[in-house]
């Protein structure tokens, strides 16, 4: 685990430091989600987002189904017809 301290400027703004920003790959102008969960802000990537939404639903898909699958198949036969 990293820990620094960051200032909260005028504007609302934070300063990510160089080396977090290393260490989740992003860049200058990079998008980032920001989640608040009872009172701690949570920083994520688009990649890491949408890897913690596929966590918390895996318990409630059996191994092995796909979703997407299931969708485009759906298309496809509805295409079809």
């Amino acid at each position: 685990m990293i820990q620094t301290k960051t200032k909260l400027a005028e504007d609302g703004t934070i300063v990510i430091p160089e080396e977090y920003r290393q260490a989740l790959g992003l860049r200058i102008g990079d998008e980032v989600i920001l989640r608040l969960e009872d009172g701690t802000l949570h920083l994520f990537t688009p990649r890491q987002a949408i890897e913690h939404a596929q966590e918390l639903l895996r318990p409630y898909f059996p191994p092995g189904r796909s979703l997407s699958d299931e969708l485009i198949a759906g298309r496809r036969l509805e295409a079809e017809n």
